[in-house]
């Protein structure tokens, strides 16, 4: 774990107490491998300015952390660098994110956050592979998506710990989604009417404003290519 609340909780309470300088240099060395740990979760590594982020997260955590309401500093400063961090990541990130990635970003901060509220503290990386069933090593990747081209990823890590019955495995996903960006723009209509809004071919031309029977050529021609590019 990346610092012993109770150690930073005592921390925080001894400069609150003397706020001498020291105390606070005392405290803020104790808190970087908290920052740390975010800045690696939500980029995949240290880089200064996203270090840097976590710090002034931990900053407004001292300055306004309010015992009375019946929270451990140690947990609200987690809160407040990684809300710190993910502010920086939003005005940071440029780069195209498939869905399945973004969905599991989303998935991976909702744990984060459930955990430290749940104990004070985050969970390990193993602990979040384990509950998303991903891949470590995924895990990783996927949080940099974003922040870097999709190039840069290294996406076949981003896979599932074990099958589950009637789910795709994430790495299926997400060469679903990239082969499905492919269509064209009606074609992506016609399937996503048809299969993910389950309308049958006639409901589906009709939305569409053409007959039946193009709807049915179109699913046709899709799904071709779509076994051509997945090599079914």
């Amino acid at each position: 774990m990346p610092v012993r609340r109770e150690n930073l909780d005592s921390l925080y309470y001894r400069y609150s107490s003397s706020l001498s300088e020291e105390d606070l240099a005392g405290l803020v060395t104790a808190a970087e491998r908290l920052v740390r740990y975010y800045a690696r979760l939500y980029t995949g590594g240290a880089a200064e300015d996203v270090m840097q982020a976590g710090r002034e997260g931990l900053m407004k955590a001292v300055r306004r952390f309010d015992a009375g309401r019946g929270v451990a500093f140690s947990t609200y400063a987690a809160h407040c660098i990684m809300g710190e961090i993910r502010h920086y990541i939003r005005k940071e990130a440029s780069y195209y994110r498939p869905g399945v990635i973004k969905d599991l970003q989303h998935k991976i901060d909702a744990y984060v956050e459930a955990v430290v509220k749940e104990k004070g503290e985050p969970p390990e990386l193993s602990e979040i592979a384990v509950h998303l069933n991903a891949k470590e090593e995924g895990i990783i990747e996927a949080m940099r998506a974003g922040l870097v081209s999709l190039e840069e990823i290294d996406v076949k890590q981003i896979q599932s710990l074990h099958y589950e019955s009637f789910r795709l495995p994430i790495e299926d996903k997400i060469w679903l989604e990239e082969a499905l960006n492919r269509l064209s723009r009606l074609q992506k209509k016609v399937v996503y009417l048809l299969f993910y809004r389950d309308l049958t071919q006639s409901q589906a031309g009709k939305l569409l404003g053409i007959s039946q029977r193009r709807v049915s050529r179109i699913l046709q021609k899709s799904l071709q290519q779509l076994a051509k590019m997945l090599k079914v």
